[in-house]
């Protein structure tokens, strides 16, 4: 077979490239992925491209395999090179930053965030601990609200500051959401997220983490956060109906099963160490049924 025919409207990418995005979300983004397919097909196409965007370094950054710490700095700093390149009229050699770039031109997306998101993957490599909360939502903005913004972009929302807001705290909630859930996994990599300051107030330490012990300090401090993670959500609701109107229930979805996953940390007695919070696929199934019946 010959080279894959050109997506139409498109400067660098092929319908492969693409192809090559959805699978990256569809094997390591269950909900997102899930999720974005209440999107209309084109827009479908677009978040693909960003999910595949934002999960290739990260992968670099967390699960490195054979890569040094100088192979993921350059990695990265290349990355972002053919990314800056792309938007000069260079062809990308990946088919992820093909797709990307185009996507970009598509939704007239400046590279304000995608190099704000690139920054925090660095900071994965270089901060390994948050001394408080304000420290760690420094990390956020490039972390989870970059992306939250990059979304509003290529969904064509409106860019009011009560948008970006929502969707800055969406994608704030969301990744203090991962953060709990992945308390063991994250430590195994060397990295706390939860700030040092909360550590101390509760009186837990990183010794009782590593033990994977469900205490009642670790109980107290868990729910606070779970607390401060559902009053992001609440801030990120009032921004949906301000979406346009066929992609609300695709955000809401999202927004709908990636809360529960703090509902099943709370279930598992805040044991986030002996089994992984997430939801079934028969929830997923539940929840997008009260989502396309409007009952949710």
């Amino acid at each position: 077979m010959g080279p894959s025919t050109k997506t139409v409207g498109n400067q660098f990418a092929t319908r492969d490239d693409f192809a090559v995005c959805a699978a990256l979300h569809r094997h390591y983004g269950t909900t997102y992925y899930v999720s974005s397919r209440l999107f209309p097909r084109e827009v479908r196409q677009r978040v693909d491209a960003v999910y595949g965007f934002v999960r290739v370094p990260d992968e670099w950054v967390d699960n490195p395999g054979t890569l040094t710490r100088e192979d993921q700095l350059r990695n990265l700093e290349r990355y972002r090179e053919a990314l800056i390149a792309a938007q000069a009229g260079v062809r990308p050699e990946d088919p992820v930053l093909r797709a990307f770039a185009d996507v970009m031109q598509a939704s007239r997306m400046t590279l304000d965030e995608p190099l704000c998101f690139l920054d925090a993957m660095v900071m994965d490599l270089t901060v390994t601990r948050y001394a408080t909360y304000a420290d760690l939502q420094a990390y956020m903005r490039g972390s989870a609200c970059a992306v939250g913004l990059m979304m509003c972009q290529v969904v064509g929302a409106a860019r009011t500051p009560e948008v970006q807001h929502a969707a800055m705290a969406l994608g704030e909630a969301m990744q203090l959401t991962n953060f709990l859930r992945d308390v063991g996994e994250d430590l195994a990599r060397g990295r706390v997220y939860l700030p040092q300051a909360d550590f101390a107030k509760y009186g837990v330490s990183e010794a009782m983490i590593r033990a994977g012990i469900v205490t009642d300090p670790w109980r107290a401090m868990m729910g606070g956060q779970i607390s401060r993670a559902r009053d992001l959500y609440g801030q990120a609701d009032p921004g949906i109906p301000n979406l346009p109107p066929p992609m609300r229930r695709a955000v809401r979805m999202a927004r709908l099963l990636y809360a529960r996953i703090l509902d099943r940390i709370e279930a598992n007695d805040y044991d986030v160490f002996a089994r992984r919070a997430r939801t079934s696929s028969r929830e997923k199934l539940g929840v997008a049924a009260r989502v396309l019946l409007g009952r949710s």
